[in-house]
């Protein structure tokens, strides 16, 4: 699919009901994988992106160039719709125009923005603080506004919850949904019953982010679905085990010398092989060869 077949898809999906999963990928390997396994959409994470490209917190330092750069290489290397986070649209109005155009060009088929104040932090730490509710009001008018294709969905996320209380959050996600954003996302509900209460107050699809070790309860899809939400992200589902993994096994070749523990899952090389694509490079060489060693006959007159 191409882009706006991407965009058409998921837009299309939540418009019908189709309760859609999408897990978190944040670098090609973690792409590549999800997007084999027939998901409706992947979740580009802020977080693992600016902690895989970058080796730093989720705490506004990667910069708009650095997202926008892996939503064109993740969505320009899988076939699956991509949601894309995009922080606080990385500053004022003239800045949130300029995301989601380079977004949309990227091939982003949904476009998360957040009411943080600047620098914004994971939804999941403390000491967030979120600007006022017309300053937001107007990024979601603009955001809007500024996609070119009406099936780039905004996302329009709000982090009042830890601070201001439920009710607070609620009012906004209210606000956000009259200003156009397609999807509602209320980071960090702390009960299934805050869930509840988010699901029967806003009539507009809704996002839950569930995160390991957060402050949202890890709920299954149907059940998520059955409270009003329409998307479910899962940001670390990659990160998580693969940091895990790869600890265990640097440790066993410190202290042992060697990596023969069969406890770690792992892929073989011939499937990393084929997950990143060799099958197509050895199919081009062999091809090439055969005509590179029949000009070198005709050429040498055998």
């Amino acid at each position: 699919m191409n882009a706006n077949e991407k965009r058409a898809a998921l837009a299309g999906a939540i418009r019908e009901g189709r309760f859609v999963v999408a897990p978190g990928v944040y670098d090609m390997i973690s792409a590549r994988l999800a997007d084999r396994m027939g998901f409706p959409a992947l979740y580009m994470t802020g977080y693992g992106v600016a902690a895989s490209l970058l080796g730093l917190p989720d705490a506004g330092l990667a910069t708009y160039a650095d997202l926008a750069d892996r939503v064109r290489t993740i969505a320009g290397g899988t076939r699956t719709p991509l949601i894309c986070d995009a922080d606080t649209g990385f500053g004022g109005l003239l800045n949130v125009r300029h995301t989601v155009q380079g977004y949309e060009h990227a091939g982003c088929a949904a476009i998360q923005l957040e009411d943080q104040e600047t620098p914004k932090k994971c939804g999941h730490t403390p000491g967030r603080r979120v600007v006022p509710v017309r300053d937001m009001v107007e990024k979601v008018r603009v955001a809007v506004e500024a996609r070119s294709d009406p099936n780039l969905l905004v996302v329009a996320r709000t982090d009042a919850r830890t601070k201001l209380g439920l009710d607070a959050a609620i009012e906004r996600g209210r606000a956000y949904s009259d200003a156009g954003a397609d999807v509602i996302f209320i980071e960090a509900p702390e009960s299934e019953e805050e869930m509840a209460r988010i699901g029967e107050a806003i009539d507009k699809p809704l996002l839950a982010n569930m995160v390991e070790g957060g402050r949202t309860p890890i709920l299954p899809a149907r059940r998520l679905q059955s409270l009003g939400f329409a998307v479910a992200i899962h940001p670390t589902i990659g990160m998580l085990p693969a940091a895990g993994a790869m600890q265990r096994a640097m440790k066993g070749l410190l202290s042992d010398g060697e990596t023969t523990d069969a406890e770690i899952p792992a892929i073989s090389l011939a499937e990393m092989h084929a997950l990143m694509g060799f099958e197509e490079v050895w199919a081009f060489e062999r091809r090439w060869a055969r005509e590179s060693v029949a000009e070198a006959d005709s050429a040498s007159g055998s």
